[in-house]
């Protein structure tokens, strides 16, 4: 597998605070690769070192240019959508469109009348006019009518309601699965993408928690709902994270054999978002060998070269 996300030692500093410290993954081509990680974590400098918009100490390669020096060339195989728009107020749909033809030579006006048409948008509306719902759409078919070939989306949905979260993330799968783009996202509504998701990074403080294959996943973690009578040897096991959901204990495991744990209770695998705060949480305790120190990938395989 191509690797177009090459980043090795990444490590930012606005003064005294280290916002990164020596990350290191790959994003291979293809991909739908989900960034996750608390407010503060380092997701959005992350993402600004692989646009090149940010100086960073380390290594970003994206499709083979240095991101911090080859920013104009990675700009016609990149698109952005950040959590806030951009779009000017006072400007009109039809003339947003027309505007971003004119300047952009791999825009497909066709792909984007055709992503609107199952909007309610108006195309003489002023963007002002629009509800926030209708401008991510908007932006989202302006988006995905350029012929790139990595798209980064950060937290593109915050603030929009359920309907809208669904109808962007379908028409993101669509256009995924029609034209084989790589995808990068930050989001905060993890439920909403995990079945989405081919790979999943968990940032921290900057660091590295987890950098896995999704499909790999259940291979290495399993959750327990620990049966009656049965929480000492469950405990004895040393789980990754334990709590009580509804006065029975839910215990989650790494590297354990289902064998083991099939006879202490109900066995299945976890939720992204219940492994992000078991990790999370195992990484603040003092006892944690690994406790979250290290900025390097644990990254699991399915026998290709990360």
């Amino acid at each position: 597998m191509a690797n177009i996300i090459e980043v090795r030692g990444l490590t930012k500093r606005y003064g005294r605070s280290l916002a990164l410290d020596g990350v290191s993954f790959n994003v291979g081509a293809g991909r739908i690769f989900g960034l996750i990680g608390r407010n503060g974590a380092g997701k959005t400098t992350l993402l600004k070192a692989i646009l090149g918009l940010t100086p960073y100490e380390g290594s970003v390669r994206v499709f083979g240019l240095e991101a911090a020096r080859d920013r104009s060339a990675l700009m016609n195989e990149i698109c952005f959508i950040a959590d806030t728009g951009v779009l000017p107020r006072w400007l009109r749909v039809d003339h947003a469109i027309d505007y971003v033809q004119g300047v952009h030579p791999r825009f497909e006006r066709a792909r984007a009348e055709a992503v609107l048409a199952g909007t309610r948008i108006p195309r003489r509306a002023r963007i002002g006019e629009l509800s926030k719902g209708m401008i991510t759409q908007l932006h989202l078919a302006l988006i995905l009518a350029i012929d790139a070939r990595l798209l980064v989306l950060d937290e593109p949905t915050l603030g929009l309601d359920l309907i809208y979260r669904r109808q962007f993330y379908d028409t993101l799968l669509t256009d995924y699965l029609d034209k084989e783009r790589t995808i990068l996202l930050t989001t905060h509504q993890v439920e909403e993408v995990e079945n989405l998701l081919t790979d999943v990074l968990f940032i921290d403080r900057g660091r590295v928690l987890l950098d896995a294959v999704v499909e790999d996943l259940p291979r290495r973690f399993l959750q327990l709902e620990v049966a009656a009578g049965q929480r000492e040897a469950a405990s004895a096991l040393k789980p990754l994270y334990s709590r009580e959901v509804l006065g029975r204990p839910v215990m989650l495991f790494e590297n354990q054999p289902r064998e083991v744990l099939a006879g202490l209770g109900e066995v299945h695998p976890p939720a992204i978002g219940e492994l992000f705060v078991a990790k999370l949480t195992a990484a603040a305790s003092p006892d944690d060998p690994s406790g979250g120190s290290s900025g390097g990938s644990s990254r699991l395989t399915t026998g290709e070269a990360a």
